[in-house]
């Protein structure tokens, strides 16, 4: 957002399978977002160049031309380093940094700062592949066969997720892939950009509709006089609040500390997914009133003092926006179980009754909807990106935003000769270290995430019997090294202690992960990772806590625990 004026991905998912060199970091995708990945495979196959930035090896790695493996949190030396090469080498694309951006000549001054013989001495990846990773990506090389475009300069694309922006310096890691592609005119055509792989499905649809605490619908700013003034006119309402709000990680704190006295948690299960879950806990309790809407009763929900049991989405109609922007009209199925309603039709009856209490009678009315297609009228209508859209038009392969009238076609490519903020912006980004350190008593470094078998907190996945019998019970990947410090076999029990807590599991021994890291999927209530993970260290912008970093011990159990 603050470099091109919109934080999506900038261009389409079908793109990738033409791309002349992918460069992949912060991301399983093999795991995470498969069907991504088969897009991969297939530019890879093609002859395109696939570029890995990931401390942990994933199995994308089979099918890399080029696998960077930098020790946790330092990949952004490496980031900076690739850049000092391209602007040393002469691998950047002027014209396009003299007529569509800003702010060159500071980010360039701070990146001279960072060579690659920095790079190496910090990550431990070795200058050549610096080297040969930045050429690669600036120069669009293919390894063989020929490029799709005519272009000069080859056709490269970014795509990154939450192993870049759950940290602490989250936001400069994004920053910084929107500066590389900048600099190597690499956004703005197609298999190029920045693109940002979604941890849900409709999380895009859910920031797009104003489900983010510092923006109305369409990403209008709550700070923004003039959006506000247009929304209080479209909505019939007397005024709109003008500061912005408590991130989730910021409302548990406030919970804690009794500053926030009730809770409405829609469709989350903030006791497996949030950091600190120790704190999380305690703070639910803390609550005078919890209300957990959802499909199953989750770990959140057994300390609800209300739960409202909601459709599922095969249950209900309505609109799934998924990674690239491409809003997709959705139809149920089959009908909600018992007393189960859609998720409007909850909420719509909540706020009749609310404004009815209050006296606010004529209030009570905005909140009769004959159905979904009337709410998206209403979201169209206030939000310029899905102005053009209806539910008409969204049949049947859906359309992109920004669609901004009822003749536009949807936007498969964003920047496309122009930014969405005007200029696009160099942002100078200097590299900062993980906010908690290893030390004597916590020596390894945990990172959470994900396996392929199951989804999130394992509410919906762990539910099903194939997937349950595929992957049954959690683990913690070792790599030997570590294990032989504590005697650890393959598939023994282990303790991992953080400073928040303790964890009992099962160990996995890999080389998947260099020595001094562990890693742990948080899909196992019996084992939940984030009882571990740190809620101090927040990115300054966008408030996102550092799952990545936390430092931890591995222990073998008591006996006392064994029996």
């Amino acid at each position: 957002m603050q470099a091109f004026g919109s934080g999506a991905m900038t261009n389409s998912i079908d793109e990738i399978r033409d791309a002349d060199c992918i460069f992949i970091t912060g991301s399983n995708t093999a795991e995470a977002h498969p069907v991504i990945s088969y897009e991969v495979v297939r530019a890879v196959k093609g002859g395109a160049n696939l570029i890995i930035v990931d401390p942990r090896r994933t199995p994308l790695v089979d099918h890399a031309t080029l696998y960077l493996q930098p020790h946790p949190g330092t990949d952004i030396y490496v980031f900076l380093a690739m850049m000092h090469i391209i602007i040393r080498e002469g691998w950047l694309d002027e014209d396009l940094i003299q007529s569509e951006t800003e702010g060159f000549e500071a980010y360039s001054e701070i990146v001279k700062d960072y060579p690659p013989e920095r790079a190496a001495l910090i990550s431990g990846v070795p200058e050549d592949q610096i080297q040969l990773a930045a050429r690669l990506y600036a120069l669009g090389e293919r390894a063989y066969g020929d490029s799709h475009y005519q272009d000069a300069r080859g056709h490269s694309t970014i795509l990154y997720a939450m192993g870049i922006t759950q940290r602490s310096n989250g936001t400069d890691s994004v920053m910084t892939m929107a500066n590389m592609s900048m600099l190597c005119g690499q956004v703005g055509k197609p298999s190029t950009g920045v693109n940002p792989l979604r941890g849900q499905a409709n999380v895009q649809g859910a920031c797009d509709v104003g489900c983010l605490v510092n923006v109305f619908p369409g990403y209008q700013r709550v700070t923004d006089e003039k959006a506000r003034k247009k929304l209080v006119k479209t909505w019939k309402v007397e005024s709109l609040p003008a500061e912005v709000g408590l991130t989730i990680v910021e409302a548990t704190h406030a919970a804690l500390e009794g500053k926030v006295r009730a809770m409405y948690i829609m469709g989350e299960n903030p006791m497996m997914s949030d950091p600190n879950t120790n704190h999380v806990e305690q703070a639910f309790r803390n609550l005078d009133f919890l209300v957990v809407q959802d499909i199953f009763p989750s770990e959140t929900a057994f300390l609800a003092h209300v739960l409202l049991p909601a459709a599922s989405s095969l249950e209900k109609d309505g609109t799934f926006t998924n990674s690239e922007r491409r809003v997709q009209l959705l139809q149920g199925v089959i009908a909600p179980p018992g007393e189960a309603l859609p998720d409007w039709a909850i909420t719509s009856a909540i706020a009749r009754q609310v404004a009815i209490k209050m006296g606010k009678d004529s209030a009570s009315k905005q909140w009769e909807f004959s159905g979904t297609a009337e709410i998206f009228d209403e979201l169209a209508a206030s939000t310029p990106i899905y102005g053009g859209m209806s539910f008409d038009r969204l049949e049947p392969q859906g359309l992109q935003w920004p669609c901004p009238d009822q003749e536009h076609p949807g936007t498969p490519i964003l920047h496309v000769g122009k930014f969405a903020r005007g200029k696009g912006k160099f942002n100078p980004v200097e590299a900062r270290d993980p906010a908690e350190k290893t030390d004597e008593e916590y020596p390894l470094n945990l990172s959470t995430g994900r396996v392929l078998y199951h989804y999130h907190s394992g509410t919906m996945t762990r539910r099903s019997a194939p997937l349950h019998w595929r992957e049954p019970h959690s683990y913690a990947e070792i790599n030997p090294e570590d294990a032989a410090v504590v005697d650890l076999k393959d598939g023994d029990d282990v303790d991992i202690h953080s400073r928040r807590g303790v964890v009992h599991t099962k160990t996995r021994i890999s080389n998947d992960v260099p020595p001094g890291t562990i890693f742990l999927a948080f899909h196992w209530r019996e084992s939940p990772a984030n009882r571990l993970t740190q809620d101090f260290a927040l990115d300054p912008v966008a408030k996102i806590p550092e799952y990545k970093f936390s430092a931890v011990r591995l222990e073998k159990p008591s006996a006392k625990r064994n029996n």
